[in-house]
């Protein structure tokens, strides 16, 4: 079971992977292949952007439950 705070709309790809004891990389493709989550641009400190997943707390059900099937 994952429990997270009700008044969290969005939730980043580190979040997500601690909360579902994912890696990263298995994370991203898992979501690029199920489609779920969106990129956003981050601003890096030394001006180069990088992507990072967020998720809304229906993606994170979402995954929750493929996760396990998939994993195993």
């Amino acid at each position: 079971m994952v429990r997270v705070r009700a008044s969290q709309k969005w939730f980043t790809d580190v979040e997500v992977s601690r909360l579902l004891s994912i890696s990263l990389d298995e994370l991203r493709s898992l979501a690029r292949t199920k489609r779920v989550g969106i990129f956003e641009k981050a601003a890096e400190a030394a001006g180069v952007t990088a992507e990072r997943l967020l998720f809304t707390l229906s993606d994170l059900m979402i995954l929750s439950v493929l996760w396990p099937k998939m994993h195993h």
